[in-house]
């Protein structure tokens, strides 16, 4: 078994970064509360993920609130959303990227649930 002890120097690297974010883009997605979309996000892509880079790596970075929205159920009911601004749905692909082959092995076949 392998054993990690740091992980995030991979997490913030800027070719993880770019990755992410081109996962990101793929998923599509509105733009959070700080109203950037996927698109504006990629036409600035180097100095955005240059500042998450030296935001993750110095351990300033900090998640914006999420924008809230109501989704319509069928029983005419709704149900609260979470939408993250891209850069903090970046950091979260970055994560994933780096952590998901690391424990995936490890669930159990028949657990299902958020995952791939």
């Amino acid at each position: 078994m392998k054993k990690y002890y740091s992980l995030i120097d991979k997490i913030y690297d800027k070719k993880n970064l770019i990755v992410a974010y081109q996962q990101v883009k793929k998923n599509k997605g509105a733009s959070g509360i700080d109203g950037v979309t996927i698109q504006a996000y990629g036409e600035n892509l180097h100095e955005n993920t240059e500042a998450l880079h030296l935001e993750l790596k110095t351990g300033t970075y900090e998640p914006s609130p999420v924008r809230r929205v109501e989704i319509p159920k069928p029983d005419g009911n709704t149900r609260p959303l979470g939408i993250p601004t891209v850069g903090d749905r970046v950091v979260q692909q970055a994560l994933v990227n780096i952590i998901q082959p690391i424990f995936e092995k490890d669930f159990h076949p028949s657990s299902y649930g958020y995952r791939p």
